[in-house]
């Protein structure tokens, strides 16, 4: 069957975040997926396939991390909405049943692609105990996010502390369901983007993640209310980074990216 590893939330090879993508007939049981997704070893592999016409969904989607299945990925959303445009297999508007809900990505002509995702809610909460010395840094606030991510959003003083941030990831993997996402805005906002962020998943086997999706489900209305903007750019990662464009819709959020197929082969299993 064929394999891809697409590149996402970028518009060239070797950045953003690269996601394995798999389109089949049905899914196989869940142990073979989560072998392929650990011999693939990225932060998140796509499985899909189509549904029946005339429901409430085109395809249905899995994401899993080389550890464990997860609840909502943005960035292997796009990847997989990327191979569905770039194959012909799929035109326009895609709608994927996924574990958090019913999903779209639109392609557009200029070669963007544009994920309907739920946002998520945030509530203030006290740093847990141990995050200031896992992250090496100090906590401005902390906010916990909605069920189907499960990260903790941090607020740092600023960008440099952002960029600068060397966790302990062993000490990171007990503080939150899914991960810990610190964040500040941009101190140079003529450089194209608003905020900062990167994003740190240990508990399910990703000590860092360059590009997170669905962690800009939560970024998006926490920025959204500091600025008073609804649409927003963020720039995510650390040695391998990317741009999401955020439109805050009340209860959907919109995260805009590009991708790009950097390898297209089979898999023998």
């Amino acid at each position: 069957m064929r394999i891809r590893i697409v590149d996402a939330f970028t518009d060239r090879p070797f950045s953003g975040n690269p996601a394995g993508v798999l389109l089949l007939d049905s899914f196989p049981d869940d142990h073979w997926l989560q072998k392929v997704a650990a011999e693939v070893n990225l932060s998140e592999t796509a499985f899909a396939h189509p549904l029946p016409p005339g429901g409430e969904a085109d395809w249905a989607l899995r994401w899993f991390t080389p550890a464990t299945e997860v609840d909502m990925c943005g960035h292997a959303t796009l990847a997989t909405a990327h191979v569905l445009h770039t194959t012909g297999a799929a035109t326009g508007t895609v709608r994927f049943a996924a574990r958090c809900g019913i999903l779209s990505a639109t392609a557009a002509e200029d070669g963007t692609i544009t994920l309907d995702f739920p946002t998520s809610t945030l509530t203030p909460v006290p740093a847990p105990d141990g995050l200031e010395k896992a992250l090496g840094a100090e906590a401005v606030s902390v906010h916990d996010t909605a069920a189907h991510i499960g990260d903790l959003v941090v607020e740092l003083r600023d960008e440099a502390t952002v960029r600068s941030l060397t966790p302990d990831f062993a000490a990171l993997a007990h503080l939150s369901d899914r991960g810990v996402i610190a964040t500040a805005a941009a101190e140079q906002p003529e450089r194209g983007y608003d905020f900062v962020s990167r994003g740190f998943f240990p508990g399910v086997g990703i000590d860092e993640d360059p590009v997170t999706g669905s962690a800009h489900t939560a970024l998006a209305p926490f920025w959204s209310a500091r600025f008073g903007r609804d649409d927003l750019t963020g720039f995510q990662g650390g040695a391998r980074t990317g741009i999401v464009h955020t439109r805050l819709r009340g209860d959907r959020t919109l995260l805009t990216g590009q991708a790009v197929t950097v390898i297209d082969g089979e898999l023998h299993a």
